[in-house]
């Protein structure tokens, strides 16, 4: 039947401190990639979206690229790899949370909190 699988209710074996550094290295770039500042409204969706989702093909390409059974590249080329990508794809172009809190912060109105300074693309 093979090994058991392992279940939420028990302990974990392996902390992330645990991981070979190569493999936390690779672990922290698919965060990176993925872990992007929310937009402050709905209108900054869609290039959310858009930058998401280019960041999580090129974490599909590294995942696939590593789990194939002879990988042509090791950890730290893939994680490496993955980083490059991820500069191409920079989450601009929409106001972050963040972004809109700063600035209401600094007396801004919500409206200007939330417009992209010009010569920003949406």
């Amino acid at each position: 039947m093979g090994t058991p699988r392992p279940t939420t209710e028990q302990a974990p074996t392996t902390t992330v401190g645990a991981l070979p550094p190569a493999a936390r290295d690779l672990l922290a770039a698919i965060l990176a990639a993925l872990d992007i500042p929310h937009p402050a409204t709905a209108g900054g969706a869609g290039a959310y979206e858009r930058i998401r989702d280019d960041r999580a093909t090129h974490v599909v390409v590294a995942l696939r690229s590593i789990l194939d059974e002879k990988p042509l590249m090791d950890l730290e080329w893939t994680a490496a790899y993955l980083r490059d990508r991820l500069t191409e794809h920079p989450p601009v172009g929409y106001i972050t949370c963040e972004q809109a809190n700063a600035a209401l912060a600094r007396g801004m109105s919500w409206s200007e909190a939330v417009t992209l300074p010009a010569g920003e693309d949406q």
